[in-house]
């Protein structure tokens, strides 16, 4: 069998037959925002725009991040709704007065702004999130998770959970907890991509004592 060759992950457009796929590592040149190798976004619309379409009202200077890892799919219209996106809530309107200026800004307290700050986004690795879904501030998707088209994920979502609605909510577990532990403790997304490449049959079947005999003697990135 020939030796097989992963693609670059630093290649903005891995699949040259199809423009709309594009890796997000190399196109990120911001900060706050980290997105792990071989991560794409999808998207039949100036995919390469993907921060100003899908990272909403992210505003540096609120210091909020969005973390995503390793092989994780992102299909088209998926919106990541950022701190910034909040109205402050301590009061008894929500109107952003202050932002439209002329004497309306004096008195305005930003401590009301931060009062409502949720934290950093953060997805895991090896998460599929479908169609025009949406994820609110401060959220946590575990590894291996996989959020249905459409759904708004205003909570945390285990690991290797499907879930799907508004609010999103868990419908099922891709594998028992005991499975999802041992998944987890393999972390396959951190072997070095060669071991990777060389152990996709195990990595795409449903077997984890099978991707458990293909580990790699030491885990790690490369």
């Amino acid at each position: 069998m020939p030796l097989l060759s992963p693609p670059d992950p630093t290649t903005i457009h891995p699949l040259p037959a199809h423009p709309r796929v594009v890796f997000l590592k190399p196109l990120i040149d911001r900060d706050t925002i980290s997105v792990g190798d071989f991560t794409y976004y999808d998207d039949p619309d100036e995919p390469e725009r993907f921060v100003d379409k899908c990272v909403l009202h992210h505003y540096d200077f609120l210091g909020d991040r969005l973390v995503i890892g390793r092989f994780t799919a992102i299909a088209t219209g998926v919106r990541f709704m950022m701190n910034g996106a909040n109205h402050a809530m301590t009061g008894i309107s929500t109107f952003p007065f202050s932002i439209f200026g002329h004497g309306w800004e004096e008195g305005f307290d930003f401590e009301t702004i931060r009062a409502g700050l949720k934290g950093d986004t953060v997805v895991g690795d090896d998460v599929w999130i479908g169609t025009e879904a949406m994820i609110m501030p401060g959220v946590t998707i575990g590894a291996g998770a996989i959020v249905a088209a459409r759904s708004v994920v205003a909570s945390d979502v285990p690991a290797y959970a499907v879930v799907g609605g508004n609010p999103a909510r868990v419908i099922r577990y891709r594998f028992s907890p005991e499975e999802i532990e041992r998944l987890l403790a393999l972390a396959w997304w951190d072997w070095p991509i060669e071991h990777i490449t060389a152990s996709l049959d195990a990595i795409r079947g449903g077997d984890v004592a099978a991707l458990e005999r293909a580990a790699p003697a030491k885990g790690g990135r490369p």
